[in-house]
């Protein structure tokens, strides 16, 4: 007998917890679990909510409807106050059956809502310190008295800055880097607690912060019992300094031992919060230590330095053991990172002013049975240890890389039949897990370390099928809409936060790319999440953007002015290394080609909002503006006025051409591309939408030749040099293993991994067709010498999966469709609709011939061969 799906998870808005929650009256959001005997074509006609207040009786609601995603909290209900808890149930009916599934229980409760619930205030040292002391670590401390046993404990905390809690010894919490990196003068992030009861004693209790980074730093903590407060930062706190010299993101920690017992306490003081700053109970996930590795080699290199090779370029840091105590004046420990080798000696001209690099001072009095930084972390695959011998004796035992980052869900994979893709694919993996630390950053290793938006606007649908970026990313975008609004007139900034200055003028210039973000983020993660929410919270700044943030000429189209700078198709391989905007595409072509694509995203996300007059005006400004850029840059062919990779691609991305153009811009498309020797020849614009335009255009085997490319410039180049992350460049690392002389070279940054959505969308053959997967499809799409795929993906309906396997012309597909959702097959010029459930197919395929497919050669030429295809 077959039963209803299983409720697997009851979410409360967007929050990756439900204690602490921000929201007075969250969504709600549930998702479902199937196993073989679970009810197949199973739909969602009904659900009930079960609400529990307080001291009272449950409430129950019954709702008709399919829904399952962003419930609205029921209107008989009121808010939720600040630390009130409400237990919350679930269930849900079929629509065939009838049958109501188990119910599914959680608890939400909620944070300190009102600026009022606080009584603590930002305390920081009394005195101003030295230049030699300005950023060095404090302490702060208090006791308080714990006379009976509580129910509950919570601790609200942030700061200016980074911190860490500890209570009677034992640090608070799991979260490192709290209370992350926010747009400070708008919003403040604090951290909600659950402090186990086990940690208070009856009578006297000591609670301790550390903080540091910020030009003036400190440290806001409350600490309540059962809803009353028993410690709170003001003057009565005492400050001193410790063990931690310093702490920097980018230069690493200094940690004296011979420090860490002695202490000179005095009065703390205390400094105001920005003025205009809200505090934010934050929905993004924190950031956590979320995997060790044991380095695999101990190398000893040409200058006799010791260096540890942990197989992996990751970002975190690493943890020492059994340091001893020291003997002579000059004993400590040394840790110098970097990504990759030079000349078989420590690579660190990429990092340019950052030091990375951690230094432990011994003590004489007893050694260090385990030591890793509090506040700062590396990007590196490779540590060089200066110290004690008997710490590399047993290397494999004394240390471990730490791996560091937001501790977001991972719902999504891929695998193939070919070993370099499916390094390919880890490597984009690895790369977004080293960049999504607290902020989307460019890369984390370097002094930079940015939430670049035009990175995160190419990478934005790769990661959202990977992890479940809601939290993280809407609450980046909350930041970045803060100052765009606020601060810049409209424009998107280039970094968020926004730490950049140009000249004397902290306001960013337009960027096409880089400031679509505010249109095709929101826009991507309501087709993978189908949250209408972040489309409301978005819709400003969209708006804002197109109306008065984007410079115009009389046309409708970017204004041109003279000397007028656009990053464009930044990193286009044939740019010089000192130059990586000297693109081949015309800038102002690739901006006008967002414009026109943006503006059709906006008329679109008008029109699900229900802004009628919105959606109008956009869809009539789409039209304008297609048919100036079309007037501008393409000829009655279809023919380009840059003839360019990344300028055909972004045609078929956008929609720019009309039906009888379409066959000469695929030609010229397919042209450059096997011309060039099926390498890359585009940028940070191009780079997401090639493979998928050639696709599109009907040359999928062209699509799957340029994919297993492995000569430079191609996505295969840095698997075969070792790499294991993305690059920056395509070739970061020369042919001959020396590092690229441009200044700009970083071994981990995901915006060219962006290529992985060709990957889970075509190859594997899974992409949405509705907001959230309620409607996908599956089409994959043999080629090249790939024989068997599959991905999935943890929809809001529950987990979604493909999995083919090719032999002798016959495709076989399992497929598995979440409930209340259903999929369109598409295999083999077939198309079937089939509800929830597992289901196995088997087709006739023939992958387009030939493969490979040919060079373009003038008869002049001699033939070339496929040397470097990756098989």
């Amino acid at each position: 007998m077959t039963q209803p799906p299983r409720i697997s998870k009851l979410t409360f808005g967007r929050n990756a917890s439900p204690i602490g929650i921000g929201q007075a009256r969250p969504t709600l959001s549930w998702r479902y679990q199937q196993d073989d005997s679970t009810e197949p074509n199973w739909s969602q006609k009904a659900f009930e909510l079960g609400m529990t207040r307080p001291g009272g009786k449950e409430k129950t609601y019954r709702v008709d409807s399919g829904d399952n995603v962003e419930i609205a909290w029921p209107k008989e209900e009121s808010d939720i106050s600040s630390r009130e808890r409400v237990q919350v149930r679930v269930r849900a009916c079929g629509a065939k059956s009838g049958k109501w599934t188990e119910w599914l229980e959680a608890v939400v409760e909620a944070a300190l809502l009102e600026r009022s619930d606080w009584s603590a205030k930002v305390v920081a040292p009394d005195v101003v310190p030295p230049a030699n002391l300005a950023k060095r670590p404090f302490h702060v401390k208090t006791t308080f008295k714990v006379t009976t046993a509580a129910k509950s404990a919570r601790l609200y905390a942030t700061a200016l800055g980074v911190y860490e809690i500890s209570i009677n010894g034992k640090r608070i919490g799991d979260h490192v880097m709290a209370p992350g990196w926010q747009s400070y003068n708008h919003r403040l992030h604090y951290q909600t607690y659950e402090v186990p009861a086990e940690l208070l004693v009856e009578g006297e209790n000591t609670i301790d912060a550390i903080e540091s980074m910020g030009e003036e730093i400190g440290v806001m903590a409350q600490l309540e019992l059962d809803g009353k407060v028993v410690a709170a930062t003001d003057t009565n706190w005492e400050w001193s300094y410790g063990a931690l010299l310093s702490s920097e993101l980018y230069d690493g920690e200094t940690y004296d031992a011979s420090l860490a017992k002695t202490r000179e306490w005095r009065p703390t003081k205390t400094i105001p919060l920005p003025p205009k700053a809200s505090l934010i109970a934050p929905e993004a996930p924190p950031i956590r230590p979320i995997e060790d590795i044991t380095p695999i080699e101990l190398i000893t290199t040409p200058s006799r330095k010791k260096i540890l090779d942990f197989g992996q370029n990751l970002v975190g840091w690493v943890k020492v053991r059994n340091i001893p105590k020291r003997h002579k004046a000059t004993d400590r420990v040394v840790l110098r990172f970097a990504e990759v080798l030079d000349k078989g000696e420590l690579g660190v001209r990429p990092l340019r002013s950052a030091k990375a690099t951690d230094y432990i001072y011994l003590s004489p009095d007893e050694g260090i049975k385990e030591w890793e930084p509090k506040f700062s972390t590396h990007g590196f695959r490779y540590c060089e240890v200066t110290g004690p011998a008997e710490l590399l004796d047993d290397y494999k035992g004394n240390f471990t890389a730490v791996v560091v980052h937001t501790d977001m869900e991972r719902i999504g994979d891929f695998k193939c039949s070919h070993d370099m893709v499916n390094k390919l694919h880890e490597n984009v993996v690895w790369g977004l897990r080293g960049n999504f630390v607290g902020v989307p950053t460019d890369c984390p290793q370097r002094d930079e370390r940015l939430g670049w938006t035009g990175d995160l606007q190419a990478f934005a649908p790769t990661a959202n099928f990977l992890y479940d970026t809601g939290g993280f990313l809407s609450n980046w975008m909350h930041d970045l809409l803060e100052e765009q609004l606020k601060d810049n007139h409209g424009v998107p900034p280039l970094v968020v936060p926004n730490t950049l200055m140009f000249g004397n003028d902290p306001k960013p210039f337009p960027q096409a790319v880089w400031g679509d973000v505010c249109v095709l983020t929101p826009n991507a993660m309501y087709d993978a999440y189908g949250s209408k929410a972040i489309l409301r919270e978005s819709w400003e700044g969209m708006a804002a953007w197109l109306d008065k943030g984007i410079p115009r000429g009389k046309n409708g189209l970017w204004l041109n002015p003279w000397g007028g700078f656009q990053l464009s198709d930044w990193l286009d391989p044939r740019a010089p290394p000192d130059d990586p905007g000297a693109a081949m595409t015309d800038q102002y072509l690739v901006a006008d080609a967002y414009l026109v694509g943006i503006a059709g995203v906006t008329a679109s996300v008008a029109s699900i909002l229900g802004l009628e007059s919105e959606a109008k005006r956009y869809t009539d400004e789409h039209a304008r503006l297609r048919k100036a850029f079309q007037a501008e840059y393409v000829s009655q062919s279809g023919r380009l006025s840059s003839d360019t990779q990344t300028a055909y691609c972004l045609a078929y991305q956008f929609d720019l051409l009309d039906k009888d153009q379409w066959p000469g811009a695929a030609d010229r498309l397919v042209r450059l591309v096997s011309k060039g020797g099926f390498r890359i020849g585009t940028g940070f614009a191009g780079t997401p939408a090639i493979l998928h335009a050639l696709a599109q255009a009907g040359h999928l085997q062209v699509a799957y030749r340029m994919l297993q490319e492995k000569g430079c410039p191609s996505w295969l180049y840095p698997v075969s040099m070792g790499a294991t992350t993305i690059w920056e460049r395509w070739d970061s690392l020369l042919p001959d293993g020396s590092i690229n002389p441009g200044e700009m070279t970083s071994f981990n940054h995901y915006a060219l991994g962006a290529v992985a959505s060709f990957l889970h969308q075509t190859v594997a053959g899974i992409r949405p067709l509705s907001p959230g997967y309620r409607k996908f499809v599956v089409e994959p799409r043999p080629g090249g010498s790939i024989t068997r795929a599959s991905a999935h993906t943890i929809t809001p309906y529950g987990r979604a999966s493909v999995s083919w396997k090719l032999t002798n012309g016959t495709m076989k597909v399992d497929v598995e469709v979440p409930p209340n959702t259903e999929a369109v097959l598409r295999l083999s010029g077939t198309e079937e609709v089939v509800g929830s459930g597992k289901h196995a197919r088997e087709v006739k395929y023939d992958a387009p011939k030939p493969w490979p497919p040919p060079f373009y050669d003038p008869p002049m030429r001699p033939a070339r061969k496929h040397d470097t295809l990756a098989e």
